[in-house]
């Protein structure tokens, strides 16, 4: 199961993030996620377990509680929504310079 992380403080790192949830049951991987400019956190992660159970139980006891002076929220990761395609600020029917 996909589990998406949120309010991480910023000094959490990967393997803070496993630590967490590596209780509850094994944890395939664990990722704070990054911006690519800054290299900082950008205060979220996810976390994949194979043992659906454990990772419910983790879920549930985990949401909400205080990391590093953070409440964290824990759920379910839902799955990537397509992006729309950008839109275009031309217009056809406009006049040209």
């Amino acid at each position: 199961m996909n589990i998406y992380v949120s309010n991480l403080s910023f000094s959490v790192q990967d393997e803070d993030l496993r630590s967490y949830f590596a209780e509850y049951g094994e944890v395939t991987s664990a990722k704070v996620i990054t911006d690519k400019f800054t290299n900082r956190s950008r205060g979220f992660g996810f976390v994949e377990m194979n043992d659906e159970t454990a990772a419910k139980k983790a879920i549930a006891e985990l949401d909400g509680a205080t990391v590093d002076g953070r409440a964290i929220k824990v759920n379910e990761a839902k799955p990537r929504e397509e992006r729309s395609e950008k839109k275009s600020f031309s217009n056809s029917n406009s006049k040209r310079w």
